[in-house]
């Protein structure tokens, strides 16, 4: 390995253990992170924390919440679904296909999506924008 990929590669183990130590399961390449297993997600901003972590629902065991690394691809600030009865999905952003947060109950799960408070919906929808990375994990 060269000098200067040794180099990278201390550098990205360092960038991701600054998201690691601010709380946040996450890379430091996340701008949002979501934890099914605890039910909690983070705004990320320069490897630090800068929102959460928050409560939320996601996906029920007929409807998980897909885990991997996603972009935000559109934001719909009155969302109403197409698949589940016209339902209000109001500060929609969505990461992955038909997966998005918004808010909803963050007691019940959800077909996919990740519910988050009225608060909380507001402060992702407001941050996030087109293009940035979403990381699911375990």
């Amino acid at each position: 390995m060269s000098l200067l990929g040794a180099a990278a590669m201390v550098f990205a183990t360092t960038t991701e253990a600054a998201a690691a130590t601010s709380g946040a399961p996450c890379s430091a390449s996340a701008r949002a992170c979501v934890d099914l297993s605890t039910q909690q997600a983070w705004l990320i901003r320069n490897g630090s924390v800068s929102y959460g972590p928050v409560p939320v629902a996601t996906g029920k065991p007929s409807a998980p919440t897909a885990p991997g690394t996603f972009h935000v691809f559109w934001k719909d600030l009155h969302h109403h679904s197409s698949l589940f009865h016209n339902a209000p999905m109001p500060y929609s952003v969505f990461f992955n296909g038909g997966d998005a947060f918004h808010e909803d109950s963050v007691t019940v799960p959800s077909n996919g999506c990740v519910h988050l408070s009225q608060q909380a919906a507001q402060t992702f929808y407001n941050t996030l924008h087109v293009g940035d990375v979403v990381q699911v994990v375990r």
